[in-house]
């Protein structure tokens, strides 16, 4: 073959490698990933909303067949610095403690929220648990500084379910009107600690929580420890009680004053308070969950209609179903003047 002839054909490879690739990246793309020919909606959500968040993506999967709805749970803490330090692009944040978006996401990330259920600390434990033939509301805690004990809970630090945990431990103090309750259980145990400030009790969680070994289990998310209390590789853990309903867990309830479930003992809850690493303080309050779509989604009209499957008549037949009982109506703040039109039918104002 002459040079000519060479030459000739190498273009042609060229141009034509030239042309499928433009194909590839049509002048029409935009940043909104997809799957196939799906449209992508990334719900960054905390891990104790899975199970009902599935329910809620078949449903709409089934509705929107364009669309590709990915879950990706976390802790909440967790998810909220994926958003506002490392630049991620999510559709949809879902919370297991509404206060984390006012706090960090609004005005820069978010400038409305919907607070759409509620939840209850509660003490799991399984088939293989010490004790759990005996133990009850009034000796759990004795039950859990048992030496051949081994109890735990997610990361303070991480997720909303670990700093509830100390919390619910320090306000037994008050229900139980014994003082020793959370050096016994936790600062003897661990590097966190807890003082009284005026009145208020002031729990501080370090980088390094430095658990005792063989005694207390310390993960990232309150669901990675389900797992390990159905193995019996730990006896009790701190869970919701959604989570503990989903997983057909035993668990033991705990009363009103302590379970930071009940807005009548909202008084009593806020004189707790935990500051983690990121120099944000969290007090103790009746756990509520809320929802948002960030100011940066990709895709906001699917990510609202997603938040209306979430609040709807549907979507409370979910929760409630998961042990999550749903707030009806949703609840909208800053004011319902700034929820996006197709959520108005849905939402009050506080």
């Amino acid at each position: 073959m002459n040079n000519k002839k060479i030459y000739g054909v190498t273009l042609l490879v060229v141009l034509v490698t030239a042309f499928v690739f433009a194909g590839c990246t049509s002048p029409t793309d935009t940043s909104t990933p997809t799957t196939g020919q799906k449209t992508v909606l990334k719900v960054l959500h905390a891990g104790s909303l899975t199970s009902p968040l599935e329910k809620v993506e078949q449903k709409f999967e089934a509705d929107h067949p364009h669309v590709d709805v990915q879950l990706e749970p976390a802790g909440s803490i967790e998810c909220v610095r994926k958003i506002t330090e490392l630049g991620v692009e999510a559709d949809v944040f879902a919370s297991a403690d509404y206060a984390l978006i006012p706090a960090m996401m609004v005005p820069n990330y978010a400038d409305w929220y919907v607070l759409f259920a509620k939840n209850e600390m509660v003490l799991t434990y399984g088939e293989k648990s010490k004790y759990a033939n005996i133990i009850n509301v009034n000796n759990w805690y004795k039950i859990l500084d048992k030496p051949d004990v081994i109890w735990g809970f997610s990361n303070p630090n991480l997720d909303p379910a670990g700093y509830r945990s100390p919390m619910v431990i320090q306000l037994a103090e008050f229900a139980y009107n014994d003082d020793t309750i959370f050096e016994n259980l936790i600062s003897s145990k661990s590097k966190i600690t807890v003082s009284n400030v005026d009145g208020t009790y002031v729990i501080v969680t370090p980088e390094d929580l430095a658990p005792a070994a063989n005694k207390l289990t310390i993960r990232n998310k309150s669901v990675e420890l389900v797992s390990i209390v159905e193995q019996g590789g730990m006896d009790y853990a701190w869970e919701y009680i959604s989570v503990a309903v989903q997983n057909n867990m035993k668990y033991l309830r705990l009363p009103g004053s302590v379970n930071l479930s009940d807005v009548a003992y909202a008084d009593t809850y806020k004189k707790v308070q935990v500051n983690t690493i990121d120099g944000k303080t969290q007090t103790a309050a009746p756990i509520v969950y809320g929802i948002t779509v960030p100011l940066n989604a990709p895709n906001k009209d699917l990510a609202n209609e997603f938040v209306k499957y979430v609040i709807d008549e549907n979507g409370q037949q979910i929760f409630t179903a998961d042990g999550q009982p749903p707030i009806v109506p949703a609840i909208i703040e800053p004011e319902k003047a700034n929820a996006p039109q197709i959520l108005q039918q849905y939402v009050a104002d506080n």
